[in-house]
């Protein structure tokens, strides 16, 4: 496709959608508009959700009222407020209603569009203030968030490339390709402060310009799409809600290292994070942004998708590489490097970054480096030519977390580096579930250490997450209340990256295998002191022996848990107590004389082991007993206790 015709097609599309999108980049409330834009979460959890036969009665019910030609239903990627999908968003009202079922599709156009009142009983309710709130940027789960990486999911449509290019998308590609050298470019993303994202950290624009600097004529940039961090699920939001952010960013990373091929390396079970790839790529190829001569420039460039098995060893760029050419995913020692010749992918020079990395370079090169090295609490030096002095920080920019357990507003969140650790849990977070109080938050999923209560004000950014034992991982924040016990916690992700390890070195294979094994004496009551002793020694000489970054940091929990609940372990192996009472060897149910045997915890106990008839004190059958604890939950006068 030649320049002139890559023009059109781009002005076709932009001109095709920027009307619709005026509707929802409105941000004020004007419910008496005649033109509506019914926005709904496609994302895998609100599709599993039936938000799809939700989108299919909305337009049942519009249909039925006649108003095809001005109300659009509309899906598009993840809202990020996971814990209250399905989401719909009317605009340009700029109401937001959560928790929607297909039942509810019928009211809301019959109510909202047709009758213009708010359907009150599907606005949020915001957790500390108890009043429902119909604006999302007045929520607390969004006041505080800067979006970047995820700007745009929840906005477009992400199977229709239109969309993005009239939200100013490919505009930092056509940028770079006619008013920028690749080394402007390279060093754009270097003064940028942007990090990897993907949990190392290392200066992103310092990478390219290791891999620009490799004098070759093949060279590789990949995706890695397929980390297996449960709390990496941001970057599959990011490729089902806005897979061309992905798709322009590779192609600006290509451009500026020197590369004619792109790979996308993603675990075959996110399936609509696949479909909705592939109808970007092959939109963008249809608009002569992939291919040959890309806007009719020079600069030719395409992507495939290369599927895994979803390995978290695989996170690590060397075992990623492997599976890729058809190999074991295992991890290699470094040098050479993936950027270096016979480092990379079939030997190429090879440039590796994740999802959440790539999702804020088309911004960066639109905005500006001094505009993204702004955000954050990043203070570089500059040089006498204005370029910054320091290239390891990681302190630029935005970061993407995961936000689950014991929290009330549970889901993605977004915000610049240097907030602290009580703004996302207590203001953006809403608080601690259910009345309990905060005990530690784990950050860096099974890779990960705990912060606790002391270090709440900590800013976030990786040298600060470091010095108090944790770190940022792909941005997993797990938060643990006084219902959580912490020695099971540590066995929990350390029984995860124990079936994680690959099996290539023996600190690894063999050393999460003997601290599991320890772990689960502990919890089961049969560990003492000396066991302790034992436990930390070997995590720190796995950490100080292991090949890859997945052995290194699996004794992470086990350490951090150490350093802040020693006392945990302590009753766990002295008292044979759990302090928490989750640890099932260590404590048996009991009913006392409050029961007015109602019956309740009879019937619902699933192994039958509670006996006793009505109005009469009821016993539990210790050797039937599983501890499932349905019946403490299922009891009028809390009768049933723990011992």
């Amino acid at each position: 496709m030649d320049k002139i015709n890559s023009q059109e097609a781009l002005l076709a599309a932009y001109a095709a959608c920027k009307g619709s999108l005026a509707l929802r980049l409105l941000d004020k409330h004007d419910i008496n508009s005649p033109k509506k834009e019914i926005l709904c979460c496609g994302g895998t959890g609100c599709h599993a959700s039936n938000s799809k036969d939700l989108m299919d009665l909305l337009r049942k019910a519009i249909k039925e009222h006649g108003l095809e030609n001005d109300v659009k239903v509309i899906q598009t990627g993840c809202f990020g407020f996971c814990a209250q999908g399905p989401i719909v968003k009317v605009m340009p009202d700029n109401v937001f209603y959560v928790q929607v079922t297909p039942e509810d599709a019928a009211e809301i156009v019959e109510k909202h569009i047709v009758g213009k009142q708010l359907v009150e009983r599907l606005l949020f309710v915001e957790p500390m203030l108890k009043e429902r709130i119909h604006d999302y940027a007045k929520m607390s789960f969004y006041a505080k968030q800067e979006r970047i990486a995820l700007r745009n999911c929840g906005l477009l449509d992400p199977e229709n490339i239109s969309e993005y290019i009239a939200n100013e998308g490919y505009q930092a590609l056509a940028k770079c390709l006619f008013e920028m050298k690749p080394a402007d470019v390279v060093q754009e993303v270097l003064n940028s402060g942007i990090c990897g994202r993907g949990g190392a950290g290392f200066p992103t624009g310092m990478k390219w310009k290791i891999a620009a600097g490799v004098q070759a004529d093949e060279k590789y940039i990949v995706c890695n799409a397929d980390e297996g961090d449960p709390g990496a699920f941001m970057d599959r939001s990011i490729m089902e809600g806005d897979p061309n952010s992905i798709i322009e960013a590779m192609a600006i990373g290509a451009y500026a290292i020197g590369a004619q091929h792109g790979l996308v390396y993603i675990r075959a079970e996110y399936p609509l994070a696949v479909s909705r790839l592939q109808i970007a790529i092959d939109e963008a190829r249809a608009c002569g942004l992939l291919g040959k001569n890309i806007m009719g420039s020079d600069f030719c460039f395409d992507i495939e998708i290369k599927l895994g098995a979803g390995a978290f060893v695989c996170g690590e760029e060397t075992a990623l590489i492997h599976s890729m050419e058809g190999l074991r995913g295992e991890p290699t020692t470094k040098p050479p490097f993936p950027a270096n010749i016979g480092g990379g992918y079939w030997g190429c020079s090879t440039n590796v970054n994740n999802v959440e990395t790539y999702a804020s370079i088309p911004v960066i090169i639109r905005k500006g480096a001094a505009w993204y090295s702004k955000i954050g609490n990043w203070k570089p030096e500059l040089d006498e030519k204005g370029n910054f002095k320091r290239t390891i920080s990681g302190n630029a920019g935005t970061k993407v977390f995961a936000l689950a357990g014991q929290i009330n507003n549970v889901g993605l969140v977004e915000v610049p580096m240097g907030t602290t650790l009580r703004e996302i849990i207590y203001e953006i977070g809403g608080g601690i579930s259910g009345g309990h109080e905060f005990k530690a938050v784990q950050t860096g999923g099974p890779s990960g250490g705990c912060i606790t209560k002391e270090n709440l004000d900590t800013p976030i950014d990786y040298g600060n997450l470091g010095k108090i034992g944790s770190m940022m991982g792909s941005g997993g924040m797990i938060v643990l209340s006084d219902k959580d016990c912490m020695p099971a916690m540590a066995k929990f992700y350390l029984g995860f990256t124990k079936d994680e390890s690959c099996g290539k070195c023996t600190p690894c294979r063999i050393g999460t295998r003997r601290m599991l094994e320890m772990l689960e004496k502990i919890c089961d009551g049969n560990g003492d002191e000396a066991m302790l002793e034992d436990l930390e020694r070997l995590a720190r000489t796995i950490a100080d022996t292991a090949l890859c970054g997945l052995g290194q940091t699996a004794p992470n929990p086990i350490l951090s848990t150490l350093r802040y609940f020693k006392d945990e372990y302590i009753a766990h192996v002295r008292d044979k107590k759990c302090p928490a009472g989750t640890c099932r060897k260590l404590f048996k149910l009991t009913i006392t004389d409050a029961c007015i045997g109602c019956t309740k915890c009879k019937r619902n106990c699933p192994v039958g082991a509670i006996t006793g008839d009505i109005k009469q004190k009821h016993v539990i059958d210790q050797t039937k007993c599983i501890k499932c604890g349905a019946c403490i939950d299922g009891c009028p006068k809390k009768a049933i206790v723990k011992d």
